[in-house]
């Protein structure tokens, strides 16, 4: 896209959100390869910086009191603690990309995704579901890094999220990688109705992930 072409448009904005483990951010990740004109919105968050992240190209690490005083003074376009940690996205920030005509993909929970809808309607969002419970929890298990109670908390954290997939766009179901990086793709290029949320089956799909057993 030529700079004259993003200045003849506004940016659209694609809010994706998934339970953890469904595997969003390598989808999200492996979309932003594939589509150069994405670009990523960047959060702010509370939570201490990893060894292999940089400030301001990962996340905006801050403080819980800097945080609390942009929530006071309105700055963010939504933001909701997870797991003991807060987050944002700065409205302005949002807001002045899409002005110039960028794409952005905001990867955020359903508690954002849903104050975003609500400030930006015109938003497409898409929510991502795994294919099966057991699969979701073969997944956070093969991380290998958290504790048991830390799994559990996940997965009980994980069936809340996905009763909120109805109120999504599109769903994408992660069964397998690259058909749900194709539905993505299709999505951004406007071809998504095979990925509406009103789709025969789906409600069957996630009344099995949702449901207690």
């Amino acid at each position: 896209m030529t700079s004259l072409e993003s200045l003849a448009r506004r940016g659209r904005l694609f809010v994706i959100a998934a339970p953890s483990g469904a595997g969003k951010t390598s989808l999200v990740r492996a979309l932003v390869e594939r589509h150069p004109s994405l670009r990523f919105s960047i959060s702010y968050t509370t939570r201490a910086k990893r060894p292999n992240e940089i400030h301001g190209q990962d996340y905006f690490f801050v403080s819980k009191d800097e945080f609390e005083a942009m929530v006071a003074q309105g700055e963010f376009l939504e933001h909701a603690r997870v797991f003991d940690n807060c987050y944002g996205t700065a409205r302005g920030q949002v807001e002045a990309s899409l002005a110039a005509g960028q794409d952005l993909i905001l990867e955020i929970d359903w508690q954002g995704a849903r104050q975003v809808r609500r400030a930006l309607p015109e938003c497409r969002s898409i929510f991502i579901l795994p294919p099966s419970r057991d699969e979701l929890e073969r997944r956070l298990r093969g991380r290998g890094t958290d504790a048991e109670e830390v799994i559990q908390r996940r997965l009980k954290d994980a069936a809340t999220d996905m009763t909120h997939w109805s109120e999504f766009d599109y769903v994408v179901v992660n069964d397998d990688f690259e058909r749900a990086l194709g539905d993505l793709h299709a999505i951004v290029h406007g071809r998504g109705n095979a990925s509406l949320r009103g789709r025969a089956g789906l409600a069957e799909l996630a009344a099995s992930l949702t449901t207690a057993r």
